[in-house]
């Protein structure tokens, strides 16, 4: 039965890898850095209907999804983005994080490159000149608050504990 739940997800995992940016990595939790802007906010269905706020408070659960996949930050100014791990199974098996992408990162390169970084919480140091910031790795019930800013425009972030970043996706936008 695992197995055939396990095949769809992956066919999913890759169909969104289809679409993609690039990856870095920061060192220690919290974060801050300006990078450049790629799409404006135009561009993101359903913008409109969110409201402008740069604290962002995230959930990620054991049924691998972010409890919300988008939000406005005002740009230049500080973002403080804090993620529960609201799951019970075994951060080896279930972990989470949220790394936040810059403009133009392949996601299917950077997941790819996650994978085999389980040393480094799975955010690749090949890939750390794509990260804008990043939280630690989470088992269940733990925390993490990063700090950063943004330029205006539209930014990836995902899950890249294995095979998450295929559905745990979402974008910031910053205007």
């Amino acid at each position: 039965m695992k197995k055939l739940f396990v095949l769809p997800v992956i066919a999913l995992a890759i169909s969104f890898a289809s679409c993609g940016g690039n990856t870095t990595k920061n060192e220690g939790g919290s974060t801050t850095e300006q990078t450049t802007p790629e799409a404006p906010s135009e561009t993101v269905p359903g913008i409109e209907n969110v409201e402008v706020s740069n604290t962002v408070a995230l959930e990620a659960s054991d049924a691998m999804k972010f409890d919300k996949n988008l939000f406005r930050v005002k740009a230049g100014q500080a973002v403080e983005l804090t993620l529960k791990n609201a799951g019970s199974m075994p951060k080896e098996s279930m972990g989470h994080n949220v790394v936040v992408l810059k403009p133009g990162t392949d996601l299917a390169t950077f997941g790819g490159e996650a994978a085999g970084a389980k040393a480094d919480d799975y955010v690749p140091k090949s890939a750390l000149s794509s990260v804008v910031a990043h939280t630690k790795l989470l088992g269940p019930g733990e925390t993490d608050k990063i700090t950063f800013t943004l330029e205006k425009g539209t930014y990836d972030f995902i899950c890249s504990f294995p095979g998450h970043y295929g559905v745990m996706q979402g974008k910031i936008v910053a205007e």
